[in-house]
């Protein structure tokens, strides 16, 4: 059998040859996934289980092919959370974390211990989940029209014991809109990337699914059509929360503005790229 470090270094030069930039990386959560060890290295002549062996090459092999490595693994933390993903579901990113601080903080500067919320377009529901566990007195609601994400989306809302509400259905549709009424806040992540970005996407990405991703010609499809439609969904007061891409700031902000959203504030993410948006609907705006 062969070492734990030796099969590492084989596997990482594999990664590092097929121009993975992370290969180390990557490894690492391969072989702290097959081992069941968060410090596998710590005992580097240790010898790995044939099994193991087999299945990390397996992993290893896919992660060369350009399979993302939170498919390989079957799961990824957001927020401190875990999220089973897989083909057909977005992966969560640590920049989505902004738009959950940011809904955090509007229910906690604005005394909300118990709002309403809708998540659209929820994907794998990292966002409606995490909302749930960190204000459980709120109501929350994952709307998600995808048949691959759906499994998804129950399947985490039942590993992370959340009490959130899944409707299947299309974020677009008026029907959709009238059923989740009286909402304190309107939270999207919605496909965003423009017809170029989709064009020009890492191989890697493209094995995300395409509807989660492509916001039309500008990107910005999405958002033109679910702010008059979902404001209506809105209390009066009540707060619309988008996530979008690198440079959409100005035109998401001029969107909610024409719809007649008043405090419209920008937040960066992580990597200081404005990134979310939150706005209120003013209490004349009941169109």
């Amino acid at each position: 059998m062969v070492s734990r470090s030796e099969l590492f270094r084989e596997c990482q030069a594999a990664l590092e040859a097929a121009g993975n930039p992370d290969a180390r990386f990557d490894m690492m959560c391969i072989f702290q996934d097959c081992l069941g060890d968060r410090n596998p290295l710590f005992s580097p002549l240790e010898a790995v289980p044939t099994d193991a062996e087999a299945l990390i090459r397996a992993m290893t092999e896919r992660r060369i092919s350009g399979e993302p490595l939170q498919y390989i693994l079957g799961e990824w933390e957001f927020y401190g959370y875990p999220f089973k993903v897989g083909a057909g579901v977005l992966i969560p990113r640590p920049d989505t974390e902004t738009l959950v601080d940011n809904v955090i903080q509007l229910c906690r500067g604005n005394g909300l211990t118990a709002p309403k919320i809708a998540d659209l377009c929820a994907g794998s529901g990292c966002i409606a989940v995490t909302l749930k566990k960190e204000l459980p007195l709120a109501e929350v609601s994952a709307v998600e029209l995808s048949q691959e994400a759906l499994p998804y989306l129950r399947q985490n809302v039942r590993l992370n014991e959340a009490d959130v509400g899944i409707v299947a259905g299309d974020v677009l549709a008026e029907s959709t809109a009238a059923a989740l009424s009286g909402l304190d806040i309107v939270v999207s992540n919605p496909p965003y990337l423009t017809a170029q970005e989709m064009n020009d996407l890492q191989a890697e990405v493209r094995r995300e699914p395409e509807m989660a991703l492509d916001g039309g010609g500008d990107g910005l499809g999405f958002y033109r059509r679910l702010t008059p439609l979902w404001k209506r969904s809105l209390k009066s007061g009540g707060f619309i929360c988008y996530e979008f891409g690198m440079g959409q700031h100005d035109k998401v902000g001029n969107i909610l503005a024409e719809n007649g959203f008043v405090n419209i504030k920008f937040t960066r993410d992580l990597g200081g790229i404005i990134r979310t948006v939150t706005a209120q609907k003013s209490e004349e705006n009941n169109g």
